[in-house]
């Protein structure tokens, strides 16, 4: 269709790659006027004379239309008379065949009037379509057909509604432009939740610039682009789950919250379908299937692991230049040597764009002649750094390179190179180098002090590095209520470039740096990692403790930051990083303090309690025994510190299942407590939850729930309502309440916990997950009419997006899942959750626990729901065995393996048998739980129909009767306990597998 009074036209649109989008939109609004439009890129061989080239372009049908900037006079490069003498010649001759629109406000050749530019580098969408339109002659934008959108159809200068810390676009990127362009086309073929492509190469090969130069190109394709660093774990975790405000998601601050927050935002494709994700340096690739996004969108990976190979990405080797392109960009960049002398440089160098980077930066800012530089690079001047090992294929040449450049500087700009240094003294990628302004000159060693307060060298020695392209610059994200400004300043150093700084620095400069570097986490530690607010901060300096010797500091200063990033993973549900920096403090710890030391006392606490919620009870047990032992042993103890190692034993010894000696311990701790303390203090609360947790853990509910129930009002006076402590008293009330039989009251204390943890904590905050958790336990005791299986599935999925799929609470989800599966008839998915639950379980476990051992149970059940009834009974006989021998005879958790049991015996024609354990059962439960209580009821029930079963009808009548009486009275009479009764349907009892 052509527009009003206006035929068809074809036009060519020729463009330098690095302007994609500007053409792809240009050609996008001439086709929405019914035109024809090829795209061409343009980038002639240095080779190819301008005049054929240009000439070339003539021998398509239509009007070419070039969009000019200096990149497009660049390529080659050309130089300025060969570019005029092309436009004087064959561009003039052709004048009517030729036009042109102006991107850039640097002044263009004086040669390119011919083609009569238009500007559109500082207008909006309307006005460019209009000056567009007006250029070639054609209508105006009212006889337009509207088009669909389409990837790059966007404004260019219309940034993607959510654009997060790409880093600066490289104005002298150079090439790769059959790469991007095969990228792109393989992301946008992918089906649906297969667009991930893995940038694979060596140090130094270009991968970061890569990916960032295809966000930058191709960012009109997309309405979020996001970048992560992904250098360490918990920085790649904070990073991703920093995208979850930006989509405007409901979420806190935890980032386990937060990444399953954008996790299922980005699979919806909800606010926002078009989508991309670069994780950029990720080499740990440990859980990436827990965090790589799926959906509509695209994922770009760069890394240098080959076992991503093994992912649903598809691996995409990045080489080093080719030849055109390495002396394109040396001549670019160092404009006074020649095309012979650009080759000799590149060949020596391999190519590698690192390396030419360093070297076009010197040859461009020095005077020094290149048949100089080449033969100090060929002679090794530093040949003994050359001959190391380490640098992941790095030519020698290359590092020489280096070596002469950093030497130089040393001579003639030594603030450059001392803060070139000083970021050694950090972790490789993104460093946080403003931090250190924070400090005042008095708190630097000597001859450092203008760091605080020579601002003007500051900047001086920045733009120096910068300009040797040494390291790129970019701005930290302040926290709310901060202005930007140096102490916000952040750079990125390759790590090759920090590994060759690093070796030409002198021990005495290292220590000296170290020691800013250790100053500058102390004055950066927000003093509280309990304030989710506040994490971000503390993800940022977590990689600086190693390479600042910070993990060996005795500066108590230090200790106590390094203590806070512990608590900071403990807090935030870092468990994993939690793990690793414990290890690494304990190392050094060691050499520092004797075990019973304040110090290691207090790690071996934090240590601990990351171990638990990680999952490694047995490590956690062996850890905290040890140092218990040595604090007994030591004369005059501090008795603190004997009550802290002594909770934390006994906390290891709930998880072992080694509940009666567990609950001994935490006795000693309270009355410790008391005495030392006093019954209001925080700890001593604690002490108080931790025993009421014992208690529960031997199946004394009514007696946990008054300690609870007590520790809860203090809290709540104490501390406040809505205090993260607090909240975790009122889960246990539920959970005491349920397990006593009072399902309603159960319920009504955990909707309100429920709301409370939402508000205070965020929904995916793993104290909230367990809220939630004991709250659809609650609603499936209460009798909920709601669907309690669609909840526990989606609850499922965000347990494992936090903790991952092995990890206890997700595995007691799978158990309760499994039983609820089994109990409303989909026993292919009981048969699989429940394996995997009582597989998982054992493992973490060991098979003597008495969790493993419970876990039988719930497999009986499935098999007696399968009609195999004799092994369901030996499942079920096992498991009253195991337990009752750990337990003993009167253990609710008993009682219920004797229920099972009683109508397995049953069911394989064992009455008498079943009959005398059911009423066995019925009287220990009367005495364990109460007469009134839904289990005790059940057992009732039972018997009566253990007695029918033996043709005893009178007494069997009586005792149903009974039952059916108090459980009306005390359910209801529509509850399923009770509906099921009055059906004569065998009571069953479900084992949860709680931990606390």
């Amino acid at each position: 269709m052509a527009t009003q009074g206006q035929g068809s036209e074809h036009f060519v649109v020729v463009f330098a790659g690095y302007h994609r989008p500007w053409a792809t939109w240009i050609g996008h609004r001439l086709e929405s006027h019914g035109h024809r439009v090829t795209l061409q890129r343009w980038d002639p061989r240095r080779e190819v004379p301008l005049e054929t080239a240009l000439g070339d372009l003539l021998l398509a049908s239509g009007r070419i239309l070039l969009v000019l900037s200096d990149w497009f006079f660049q390529l080659g490069p050309r130089r300025e008379g060969e570019w005029s003498e092309a436009l004087r010649g064959v561009v003039a001759a052709n004048a009517q065949r030729f036009a042109a629109v102006n991107l850039t406000n640097r002044t263009l050749l004086p040669a390119t009037a011919v083609l009569e530019p238009v500007d559109l580098w500082s207008v909006g969408a309307q006005e460019a379509e209009r000056r567009l339109l007006s250029r070639l002659g054609l209508p105006p934008a009212s006889g337009r057909r509207p088009l669909p959108a389409t990837p790059g159809s966007r404004f260019p200068n219309d940034p993607p509604a959510v654009w997060g810390e790409v880093p600066r676009r490289n104005v002298r990127f150079t090439g790769r432009d059959d790469l991007l362009n095969s990228l792109q086309q393989h992301l946008m073929d992918a089906e649906q939740g297969t667009a991930v492509v893995t940038l694979l190469g060596m140090s130094g090969i270009g991968k970061t610039q890569m990916a960032a130069e295809y966000a930058h190109r191709f960012s009109s394709d997309y309405d979020v682009v996001w970048w992560v660093n992904s250098d360490t774990r918990g920085t790649l975790r904070e990073r991703l789950g920093e995208l979850a405000p930006e989509l405007g998601l409901a979420s806190g601050s935890e980032p386990g919250e937060r990444i399953r927050a954008v996790g299922e935002a980005l699979r919806r494709g909800d606010p926002y379908g078009r989508w991309l994700i670069v994780f950029d340096g990720w080499d740990d690739i440990d859980g990436a299937e827990d965090l790589l996004p799926e959906g509509p969108g695209h994922v770009l990976i760069t890394s240098r692991n080959r076992s991503w190979n093994d992912s649903r990405t598809t691996l995409v080797e990045v080489p080093g230049f080719d030849r055109h392109e390495s002396t394109g960009y040396l001549m670019r960049r160092a404009p006074r040597i020649t095309a012979d002398q650009a080759d000799e440089v590149a060949a020596e160098l391999g190519d590698i764009p690192l390396a030419l980077v360093q070297a076009a930066a010197w040859l461009g800012e020095s005077d020094m002649d290149v048949i100089d530089y080449l033969r100090m690079v060929r002679d090794g001047e530093l040949s003994e750094l050359a001959d190391q090992s380490g640098f992941d294929g790095v030519p020698r040449s290359s590092l020489t390179s280096w070596s002469i450049l950093i030497n130089r500087l040393r001579e003639s700009q030594p603030h450059a190179v001392e803060l070139l240094s000083l970021c050694t003294s950090f972790a490789p990628g993104r460093i946080p180098i403003g931090l250190v302004r924070h400090l005042a000159a008095a708190d630097l060693p000597e001859g450092l002090g203008w760091l605080a307060t020579d601002l003007a060298g500051w900047t001086r020695a920045l733009d120096t590095l910068v300009n040797y392209s040494v390291f790129t610059r970019d701005t930290r994200s302040a926290l709310a209520g901060e202005e930007p400004g140096p102490e916000q300043e952040s750079v990125h150093m390759h790590r090759i470039v920090h590994d060759i700084v690093g070796r030409l620095t002198s021990p005495e400069d290292r220590r000296r740096h170290r020691e800013v570097v250790r100053r500058m986490l102390v004055a950066a530690d927000p003093g509280n990692p309990q304030d989710s607010r506040l994490w971000p901060r503390y993800a940022e300096l977590l990689p600086h403790l190693e390479p600042s010797g910070a993990l060996g500091s005795r500066d108590d200063r230090v200790q106590e930051t390094i203590l806070n990033l512990l608590r900071y993973c403990f807090r935030s549900g870092e468990f994993r990083t939690g793990v690793e920096l414990a290890d690494q403090v304990r190392e050094h710890w060691s050499e520092l303090f004797p075990p019973e030391h304040p110090r290691m006392v207090e790690l071996t606490t934090q240590q601990g309690n990351i171990l638990r919620a990680y999952g490694g009870f047995r490590a956690a047990y062996e850890l905290d025994r040890e140092l218990l032992d040595r604090l007994r042993a030591a004369p005059a103890t501090d008795p603190t510190h004997l009550m802290t190692a002594t909770s934390c034993l006994a906390a290891d010894q709930r998880y072992l299942g080694q509940f009666s000696e567990a609950l001994q311990a935490q006795r000693e701790v309270l009355e410790t407590a008391l005495e030392l303390l006093g019954p209001d203090d925080y700890l001593t609360l604690l002490a108080q939850h931790n025993l009421g947790a014992g208690l529960r853990l031997l199946g004394r509910y009514a007696e946990a729930y008054e300690v609870d129930l007590e520790t809860l009002r203090k809290r709540e006076s104490l501390l406040r309502a809505r205090h993260a402590t607090t909240l975790v008293s009122g889960i246990a009330c539920a959970r005491d309440l349920r397990l006593m039989g009072r399902y309603r009251d159960a319920l009504a204390r955990q909707e309100l916990g429920m709301r409370l943890h939402v508000q205070v904590l965020g929904p995916q905050h793993p104290q909230t997950l367990r809220a939630r958790h004991n709250l659809v336990l609650c609603e499936r005791r209460a009798g909920a009419l709601q669907d309690v299986g669609g909840v526990m599935a989606s609850l499922l999925d965000q347990t494992e997006q936090v903790h991952g799929r092995r990890h206890y609470a997700t595995i007691c989800l799978v158990v309760d899942y499994g039983n609820y599966a089994r109990e409303h008839g989909d026993l292919g998915q009981a048969r699989d959750l429940i394996a995997e639950g009582e597989s998982g379980l054992r493992e973490l476990l060991g098979p003597a626990h008495p969790i493993s051992t419970g876990m039988l149970s719930n497999t009986g059940l499935v098999l007696q729901a399968a009609g195999e009834r004799a092994e369901a009974l030996t499942m079920f006989e096992a498991a009253l065995a195991g337990l009752t021998a750990t337990l003993g005879p009167d253990h609710p958790w008993v009682l219920g393996c004797a229920l099972n049991a009683a109508a397995g015996r049953n069911f394989t024609g064992r009455l008498d048998s079943a009959q005398e354990l059911s009423r066995d059962t019925l009287r220990r439960a009367r005495h364990a739980l109460g007469e009134d209580h839904p289990f005790t009821l059940s057992c009732e029930v039972a018997l009566a129909m253990d007695l029918r079963a033996l043709r005893e009808h009178e007494e069997a009548g009586k005792v149903e009767e009974s039952a059916l009486q108090r459980l009306t009275r005390t359910l209801g009479a529509q509850h399923p306990h009770t509906l099921a009764a009055r059906q004569r349907m065998r009571p069953y009892w479900d084992f949860e597998p709680y931990m606390g």
